[in-house]
């Protein structure tokens, strides 16, 4: 049975009100996650959409042979998306419920429950002399109002604007601490919703970023040519969370105080919200009689440029999306250090609720936006940055890189193998291999590699040279930020050359014993390379060979991410300990002291002799013809290096397939009712702010979300199967409608504002997609 993960990075775009479609999409990804979580571990099955997902990785596994695990485990957002973000990030990583962030969206997602108390007029004629405005903006003929709201829902429109209008001026209308206390509520409603288990293996890290704006902006030092260096003002801010996933259910991510922090300071739109001061969070501490234990820690982290120097009391956060929508960087730098321990599919998936009018209007109408249509529009429609093509063409350009290599790998195989056994004979896949035998094929292997690569293995050597010393002082930077990358490696790199190692070859190219040593002891990235490699030939270039039987194919598999999972859990900062951040902010007193622990806390040769004894008893296990391309790829790796690295600029991916990139958006849900979001969506109206003046546009824009989610949920499970073993289009077809008619069943209570919404659709489900026919229940 081939095994895999589905490893999903979550991006959630900014949306104003369609933050509540936005929720019903990351609903249906959690109760995904949910179903696989419950699937392997063998527990009864459920029903709603669960349930069928459940099935459906029942499906894959008994009619298409892939097990598939499905792992949501770096979650990225801004504004609304942000705080759907933090909410889903907290469910994976405790195993906690989404519902009660349902009833958040649905019940106080209103303008007139986030109105501030002190702002409401307090009688009819309240602001008489603002009655100029509300006739221009509710009343004129072609108003506001009129021009992007649907005809049956004005009056409820009107009637709140009006309020709104009349609340205080020259002030954010909606409560900040007000806002704060809903969060609040609702992560303390999870807390009490705690399911069997988190949704994340244990010890797996789970990633969450949200973005927001430093509104008075904060001093960067930039290193020019002349003058030597510069400050500039920097606004941006990512609010960032780690942790390695808990053995049981129920942990926090983080504080809950710095959770509603990052929802608060991303959602902060600008105009609406007051601007996010660190009063707001103390006073909500002290309501609730929480102790802030990490507050200086958590705010010092906040702008790590600035050396831990922040003053609390001057800090002002608005929306996230002022600056950066979506947020694809902040997840594409986590991916360097994921553990993996069998074959991963990675997915960006992104949430675009794609709106269709932008400052109120149509894309292909022709008159010109009003001066109000520009002032609200541009706040609410149009991103201040659009990062996602640049950031989108960085992950195609590696993917293609990926493939280029590969290329250059299989077209250098055969001269590889025919050196490798030149130079060992062919007695030596009739031998079994030993942990000594292999450390020994190892050396020789490699000794025979410098001397055929000639002059070229002299820069090789250098290049990943400055690859593990650049590693190095990333680790010393991330523990103690304020030192500053270039300050730590100029040290560094002065001790290293103390020691005679400022260069790892002579002009030979050989290798000094103090340079063999050093690479022993941290070249962490060259032993996962290597057994990548492996991985890789194990779980695709060999896929069909005739002589290879698939379970020895697998078994083998198996033992080389277990190999692999040696080294990965060596790989992030924690496994240096509690005390290194205090150790490499002295790194300029004593780098030697600081490299030395790095070695005693990875003990990378310790941990060559428990791999070599996993790989040793898995070749000895292996067929004759299996156990012969094992040995010609790892004991060919060398060569393979030599070429492979200088072209890969010294870098690589932990997770070795090539990213792919799907989207969520109503413009790609057409299984029950075409036409995207104008169709469906009704929190685009009046600037994208529809939601929030109509109970009936939340439980639309909820159900649809869950509905597209679902939609989106099936093809990317389907999309896992590799093209030889795809599942038909009746397939996908039929659990698709069997998740619609579940999802419906289950909001068929709790949505009624408009009795007709559910029954409608429900028509439409069965028109377009036929009668349920029933799955088959999957233990």
């Amino acid at each position: 049975m081939r095994q895999k993960e589905l490893r999903i990075a979550l991006v959630c775009y900014g949306g104003v009100s369609l933050a509540v479609y936005m929720h019903g999409v990351t609903k249906e990804l959690w109760k995904l996650a949910c179903a696989s979580r419950s699937y392997h571990a063998g527990e009864p099955a459920s029903g709603g959409s669960l349930g069928v997902y459940r099935t459906l990785l029942g499906h894959l596994e008994a009619r298409h042979g892939l097990r598939l695990r499905v792992l949501a485990d770096i979650v990225a957002g801004a504004s609304a998306g942000g705080i759907n973000g933090v909410f889903l990030a907290q469910a994976i990583h405790s195993g906690q419920s989404l519902e009660p962030l349902t009833d958040l969206w649905l019940e106080k997602a209103d303008v007139d429950v986030l109105l501030d108390p002190s702002a409401k007029p307090g009688w009819r004629f309240a602001k008489f002399w603002a009655a100029p405005l509300i006739w221009f903006a509710l009343k004129r003929p072609g108003n506001v109002v009129a021009e992007s709201v649907a005809p049956e829902t004005r009056s409820e429109v009107r009637a709140k604007l009006s309020r709104l209008i009349r609340s205080r001026w020259f002030d954010a209308p909606f409560g900040g601490i007000g806002f704060s206390r809903l969060i609040a509520d609702a992560l303390e409603a999870m807390a009490r919703t705690t399911g069997p288990a988190p949704l994340l293996p244990a010890g797996h890290p789970i990633d969450l970023f949200v973005t927001a704006t430093d509104f008075k902006g904060h001093a960067e030092t930039i290193t020019l040519h002349s003058p030597p260096q510069v400050e500039e003002p920097e606004h941006r801010v990512s609010i960032g969370f780690r942790a390695a996933t808990p053995a049981t259910a129920g942990q926090a991510l983080a504080d809950p105080l710095e959770l509603i922090f990052a929802a608060r300071a991303t959602a902060s739109f600008p105009g609406a919200f007051p601007a996010l001061q660190v009063a707001e969070l103390d006073r909500l501490a002290a309501e609730r009689g929480h102790d802030w234990t990490g507050r200086e820690r958590f705010l010092r982290g906040l702008l790590p440029g600035r050396g831990g120097a922040i003053d609390s009391d001057s800090l002002a956060l608005i929306d996230g999306s002022v600056l950066v929508n979506a947020p694809f960087a902040e997840a594409m730098g986590v991916l360097r250090d994921r553990p993996a321990q069998r074959e991963v599919d990675r997915r960006f998936v992104y949430i675009d609720p794609h709106p269709d009018r932008v400052g109120g209007l149509r894309r292909d109408d022709p008159r010109p936006p009003s001066w109000f249509s520009v002032i609200f529009g541009s706040l609410s429609s149009i991103p201040r940055e659009q990062p996602i093509r640049d950031n989108l063409e960085v992950l195609a350009l590696q993917s293609r890189e990926m493939a280029r290599l590969r290329t250059i790998v299989e077209a250098l195989r055969p001269e590889v193998e025919e050196a490798v056994e030149r130079q060992f004979g062919h007695t030596l896949f009739l031998d079994r291999p030993t942990v000594r035998r292999l450390a020994a094929w190892r050396d020789r292997a490699h000794e025979a590699a410098r001397r055929q690569a000639g002059f070229a293995w002299h820069g090789y050597v250098e290049l990943k040279f400055a690859g593990i010393v650049e590693a190095l002082v990333a680790a010393v930077v991330q523990a103690a930020p304020q030192l500053g990358h270039d300050a730590v490696l100029a040290r560094v790199m002065g001790h290293l050359r103390q020691q005679g190692l400022g260069r790892l070859s002579s002009a030979k190219g050989l290798v000094t014993p103090a340079a063999i040593a050093f690479l022993r002891e941290h070249d962490l990235s060259f032993r996962i390379r290597r057994l990548r490699l492996l991985v890789r030939r194990l779980s695709e270039d060999w896929d069909d060979d005739p002589d290879i039987p698939d379970d020895a194919r697998h078994a083998a598999r198996d033992a080389i991410f277990r190999a692999m999972a040696l080294y990965f859990e060596r790989e992030p900062l924690s496994v240096l300990g509690e005390d290194f951040a205090a150790l490499a902010a002295h790194v300029d007193e004593d780098p030697g002291a600081v490299l030395a622990l790095m070695a005693a806390r990875r003990q990378l040769i310790a941990a060559d002799h428990v791999a070599d004894a996993v790989l040793a008893e898995a070749m000895a296990a292996m067929p004759k013809p299996l156990r012969r391309k094992v040995l010609l790829t790892y004991l060919g790796f060398p060569y393979y290096d030599a070429v492979t690295l200088p072209l890969m600029r010294g870098e690589g991916l932990t997770e070795f397939d090539p990213v792919k990139v799907d989207r969520i958006s109503p413009e790609d849900c057409s299984s029950i009712r075409p036409g995207g979001a104008q169709t469906t969506l009704r929190g685009v109206e009046f600037y994208n702010f529809g939601a929030f003046f109509s109970r009936a546009y939340r439980e639309n824009d909820y159900l649809w979300g869950r509905l597209h989610g679902a939609e989106r949920m099936v093809d990317l499970v389907a999309s896992a199967l590799p093209a030889a073993r795809a599942m038909a289009p009746s397939e996908i077809r039929r659990f698709k409608r069997e998740a619609f008619l579940a999802i419906l069943a289950e909001e068929e209570e709790r949505l009624c504002t408009d009795p007709g919404l559910i029954p409608t659709i429900r028509q439409e489900v069965l028109a377009r997609l036929g009668e349920p026919g029933g799955l088959a229940p999957t233990a």
